[in-house]
């Protein structure tokens, strides 16, 4: 008589083979869960303090609530001039960088697809991807020996010339210049891998089927790369948006200095200066879950109405 074995217990027979064959493929992902909850999700338990006392000594849900109902750090900080100051700046920045730094990418990667000499293409996107790789503190010495007013070696050429230095790093309106350009040309090329990846995935014979129509090369890029890549644009563009009140700290502090701070102090500063310097963790701690939860509405914001228009999302 032969058995017959129940749906269930057959899909747990297909589980139990499945997972002895692929074991060692879930052991190597034990290290990167363990990393993400140790080091990411463990100290959200913190996030308490911003709405505790502030008292270093003592873990915070030991703490009494602060007053105001436990908002009395976010009322702080909105009352706060330097903190208003700090936030202005960061909007700034971070719309500068997405308005001019996320367009530089996606040109750059049609530039290198339309390159033919190969080994030209090779050279040009290794040049254009190694300013990834350096630190800020080493961008910001480069730039403090190109662009400082007196000595920098593109003000002697102006001077050389007949022209006027320009205070390229000491002018709040020039610096913010410097910022955005300094920006773009250390990662526009890093960005441009991920275009590049999307652009080999396009049917080769979508080009073939325009050249036959006629289409030269521009509209070849504007009928057929472009509507290729625009899911990739969509998604970096989402991501780019929940970025958009986040700051980096070691890009505006290593290329600061006492004439711009008035447009260079940004939220990460800010809370160097109030939270580390200061001793104030839970005003920093407030400030901090104050970014992140903007983050996730224009996160969440923009994945839905790129779905509302048809495209994919993030999620």
């Amino acid at each position: 008589m032969i058995s017959v074995q129940h749906p269930r217990q057959l899909r747990r027979n297909a589980t139990a083979n499945y997972l002895k064959r692929y074991w060692t493929l879930y052991l190597l992902l034990a290290l990167p869960f363990a990393f993400i909850i140790i080091f990411r999700y463990l100290p959200m338990a913190y996030i308490l303090s911003a709405f505790k006392v502030n008292n270093i000594l003592r873990p915070p849900w030991d703490l009494p609530w602060a007053k105001n109902h436990g908002f009395e750090w976010f009322i702080k900080a909105f009352q706060n001039r330097d903190f208003l100051f700090a936030l202005r700046n960061t909007v700034t920045l971070n719309l500068l960088d997405l308005l001019l730094g996320f367009p530089a990418s996606i040109l750059l990667a049609l530039l290198l697809n339309e390159l033919t000499f190969k080994r030209f293409k090779r050279i040009t996107q290794t040049v254009v991807y190694l300013p990834h790789f350096l630190s800020w503190i080493i961008i910001s010495g480069l730039a403090l020996r190109l662009l400082a007013y007196n000595d920098g070696l593109v003000n002697i050429v102006l001077q050389r010339i007949g022209l006027s230095p320009v205070p390229f790093l000491n002018s709040p309106g020039h610096w913010v210049g410097s910022y955005v350009f300094l920006g773009i040309w250390k990662e526009a090329g890093w960005n441009t891998i991920i275009y590049l990846a999307a652009i080999t995935a396009i049917n080769p014979e979508l080009y073939e089927a325009a050249a036959v129509d006629g289409a030269n090369r521009l509209r070849r890029i504007w009928h057929v790369t472009l509507p290729g890549l625009r899911p990739t644009i969509i998604v970096l563009l989402i991501m780019s948006l929940g970025r958009i009140l986040g700051s980096e700290f070691d890009r505006p502090f290593a290329l600061s200095n006492r004439l711009v701070t008035s447009v260079s102090n940004v939220i990460s500063i800010f809370v160097y200066e109030y939270g580390i310097k200061g001793m104030q963790f839970s005003l920093s701690n407030a400030v901090g879950l104050f970014q992140s939860v903007i983050g996730l509405f224009f996160l969440v914001g923009a994945n839905s109405l790129a779905k509302r228009y048809g495209e994919r999302g993030i999620w």
